[in-house]
This record gives structure tokens, C-alpha cells and sequence, in this order.
């Protein structure tokens, strides 16, 4: 296994893993700041100051409220809804390209701390797959690229699977993936030299 950051100066948080027989395109949850100044904004959050108070706070409840099982439940509730969206936040996602086989697209959850607790997977083989394309699309009042797999199932009908779909890198990054995996699925055959243009 051997690991690499094509883009280091610019977008560090690419990563290329090469496998023995695949490649792992991995964009993690964080980025620099566009300012140049070489800040690091996180997508996934560790530990905040809202952490700490959480038990204080109910450390001051639990006195008031243990008759009451109503308030007890709605506390383990809020707790709950807390602890899953702590454990369920984005840390990379990764476009898996093995070349004879297919690609398979991964998004990765978890806790920073904790590592990947969810692994979601879509595994598109070559044989259904149509295109690897760079496309762009409106969020909000931006203009994003993302890469979108074409896949065409048995039965005729054609489905768009975006790569990346909750970090949407920016372009330079989508660029490298593109051409990788247009170069590993779908080579260029050569052309004969009585070919007319």
C-alpha cells in the first residue's frame, strides 16, 4: 500500500491509496481556507465547548427532574439525537477504482475521534457503467462541479450516482479522480492510422 497527496500545496485533504490490485480516491472532511492564509476548516467536529456543559447541565437537572419520567424520557431523547448526530457526521469519502472490475463509491461516518462507526457503498460494475463525467450543479447561490457515475441497469433505464455527494470537493480534485478513472476503466483504444478524423 502506498499513500500520496498529488495535491498537497493546494488541496491537502486528497489522498490517493494505491492497492495491489485497486486505487482509493479519498477526500477527507476538512479543507484549507480559501484566503490563503493556510487555516484549516473542519467539516466534522471533535469536541466543543456545548460537550463539556452538557453533563453539568444535567448534573443540575437529574436532582429536579428523577420522579418525573416524562422529563427523564425527553432528556434521554435530546441525548440521543445528540450523540447521533456527534457520531454520525461525515469524516471522507472515496471513489474505489478497480479496473477490470468496476468502481465503488464509499462515504464514511463516524466521530473524529472514534473513526468510521457507518460505511455506506455502491458498487457499479463496469458493465453497467456508461460514463464517469465532471458535471455542474446549483447549491444555493454557487455553481458546484461533482462527479457523477452513468449507470445503466438491466432493464434500459439510466440512474446518476454522485461521488462525493456531501463534501463536494472543488474542481482541481475532481479533475484527478476524472482522469484516473477515465484512464483505468475506460483506456483509449488506439486509433488506426487509416482512420480519417
Amino acid at each position: 500500500m502506498r499513500s500520496t497527496r498529488p495535491l498537497r500545496d493546494t488541496h491537502p485533504e486528497f489522498l490517493v491509496i494505491e492497492w495491489p490490485t485497486f486505487r482509493e480516491y479519498r477526500v477527507e472532511n476538512w479543507r484549507l481556507a480559501r484566503d490563503g492564509s493556510g487555516r484549516i476548516i473542519r467539516g466534522a467536529v471533535t469536541w466543543t465547548w456545548l460537550d463539556l456543559c452538557l453533563p453539568l447541565f444535567i448534573s443540575f437537572l437529574w436532582p429536579k427532574l428523577r420522579g418525573n419520567s416524562t422529563a427523564l424520557a425527553s432528556i434521554g431523547v435530546a441525548l440521543s439525537v445528540f450523540a447521533w448526530s456527534r457520531c454520525n457526521q461525515v469524516l471522507y469519502e472515496s471513489v474505489l477504482v478497480f479496473p477490470t472490475l468496476g468502481i465503488q463509491l464509499e462515504s464514511h461516518r463516524g466521530h473524529p475521534s472514534l473513526g468510521s462507526l457507518f460505511v455506506s457503498r455502491r458498487f457499479i460494475h463496469v458493465s453497467c457503467l456508461e460514463d464517469f463525467v465532471i458535471h455542474e450543479g446549483l447549491r444555493r447561490w454557487n455553481v458546484r462541479y461533482f462527479l457523477a457515475a452513468i449507470k445503466r441497469s438491466n432493464n434500459g433505464s439510466i440512474s446518476f450516482h454522485v461521488a462525493f455527494e456531501n463534501i463536494l470537493p472543488y474542481f482541481p480534485v475532481l479533475l484527478e479522480v476524472y482522469t484516473a478513472v477515465q484512464g483505468s476503466i475506460f483506456p483509449q483504444q488506439p486509433r488506426d492510422s487509416t482512420e480519417i478524423p
